[in-house]
């Protein structure tokens, strides 16, 4: 018996000598896109005490300002998801990359407006580019789930993921000084120009599995035979798909019944969950992680574009260690769950140490702090390999773009209550508090709620 199984072990291993590595290249454009789709967002954040001086912005109109993303990044998810899986991936992201470069780039302009109409277009403007940069993460989690295996899928998803905190690292020193030598417009400008470039290196480099003139047939079968989707970006077979559904009596896999079966399942529900508060940790430090380095711990500009680098240097590598472990764990034989699981309570559970910050004084301790805490949200932010674990092969766009919704309404909620907090209480602690507490609701999901995590199934409604 061992005698088979190590020589059908052996004749795999031979049907995938040679095996190109094109899904490597997949992944590094999945990360460099969410890098400059990051540093997009944090714009506002690195200039955002720059434009209050300018604009005599009060902290709550700031919450309202750094919301304005999140509420059009929330409504056009559902629909971006649907583009996604009607028009496919490589289309649709490409348009998504364009457009919210061309919008970053129209903000600089505001600058030359009265103050009044000024924080009105800039909100305007902001709403456009969430809009804009809507089907980005569901077009990840898709791509991921096309392009790799799944015991290699923790390791891509957080690749891509800890490119949120990489574009802190690379860009809030670069926006920063740009800030202090030549003003904020220059930051919205200049991202804007790079944002263009990277859409015509997207077109180039994206293709389904078996177009993709650098893939070899032997990459091709292992990552279709170790559990990646490969026809899944096929635009054929979409077509097919399209024209199977628009003439079945079954109508389970659309709309309106995908999304009740998905919010009545216990574990997309708990995923769903647990999305939001993770996300209201990423939005602090977004948003207004920087203004409170400025206002609370009196630190330059200057100075703190290059000191928000610290913690996003502890988040990246956090985010990568996370989805290594959970690999790691998956080739030794744990389960999916234990192995998404593990990291993710551990590294949230360790996040709330950012409530120490409101107990110490030197700058070097709460920056320190607040590495450690961006450390561990790194290494729990395994949401999106848990989605590409779970989705219905079905409706996988749609699944990702709601896991989305619910992520990123923390995006619309965290800046606004921070604000409030501020204001009200004339410091940040509440709001550490606040941030800290929502880590600890997304581990009593993943530990209460979620419960097995395994591929969703749609149920087929009678005809």
């Amino acid at each position: 018996m061992a005698s088979h199984g190590a020589a059908s072990s052996s004749s795999q291993a031979g049907a995938y000598a040679g095996r190109s590595r094109a899904r490597f290249l997949i992944v590094f454009m999945l990360f460099l896109v969410t890098t400059v789709n990051y540093a997009d967002r944090a714009t506002i954040s690195i200039t955002g005490s720059a434009i209050q001086k300018a604009m005599h912005i009060s902290p709550v109109e700031m919450g309202y300002i750094f919301s304005s993303f999140a509420w059009a990044y929330v409504i056009a998810q559902i629909p971006g998801g649907w583009l996604l899986d009607r028009f496919g991936t490589k289309r649709v992201y490409a348009c998504s990359i364009f457009f919210w470069s061309i919008l970053t780039a129209v903000e600089g302009f505001v600058a030359a407006l009265p103050v009044g109409m000024a924080v009105t277009t800039l909100f305007v403007m902001r709403f456009f580019v969430g809009a804009a940069e809507a089907p980005a993460f569901p077009g990840n989690a898709r791509l991921t789930a096309t392009w790799f295996p799944t015991a290699e899928r923790g390791t891509a998803s957080a690749i891509f993921n800890s490119a949120q905190y990489f574009a802190a690292v690379l860009f809030s020193p670069i926006m920063g000084w740009l800030t202090h030598s030549y003003g904020w417009p220059s930051v919205f400008f200049a991202m804007g120009a790079l944002g263009m470039l990277i859409t015509v290196l997207w077109l180039k480099t994206i293709y389904a599995p078996r177009q993709h003139p650098m893939a070899n047939d032997a990459e091709v079968r292992f990552i279709a035979d170790n559990g990646a989707m490969i026809d899944l970006e096929d635009k054929q077979l979409a077509k097919e798909r399209r024209a199977a559904q628009m003439h079945s009596k079954d109508t389970s896999t659309h709309g309106r019944e995908v999304f009740a079966q998905l919010l009545k399942s216990r574990m997309m529900l708990g995923v769903f969950i647990a999305q939001y508060c993770i996300t209201t940790l990423t939005y602090f430090f977004l948003t207004w992680f920087p203004i409170y380095l400025v206002q609370e711990r009196h630190m330059s500009i200057l100075k703190a574009g290059f000191v928000a680098s610290i913690p996003a240097i502890a988040g990246f590598l956090g985010g990568v260690l996370g989805g290594v472990v959970s690999d790691r764990l998956m080739k030794h034989g744990f389960s999916t769950s234990t192995a998404r699981k593990v990291p993710i309570v551990v590294g949230l559970l360790l996040s709330t140490c950012m409530i120490a910050c409101n107990y110490v004084e030197a700058q070097w301790l709460v920056v320190g702090i607040m590495a450690a805490a961006f450390f561990g949200k790194g290494i729990g932010a395994l949401g999106w390999a848990v989605v590409s674990d779970t989705a219905p092969k079905e409706a996988s766009g749609l699944c990702a773009a709601l896991f989305n919704t619910f992520g990123n309404t923390a995006g619309i909620t965290t800046p606004i209550v921070i604000g409030y907090l501020v204001q009200g209480t004339g410091s940040f602690a509440a709001a550490l508090v606040f941030v800290s507490a929502n880590a600890l609701i997304a581990i009593v999901c993943y530990l209460f709620v979620v419960g097995k995590i395994e591929r969703f199934e749609l149920k087929k409604s009678a005809a």
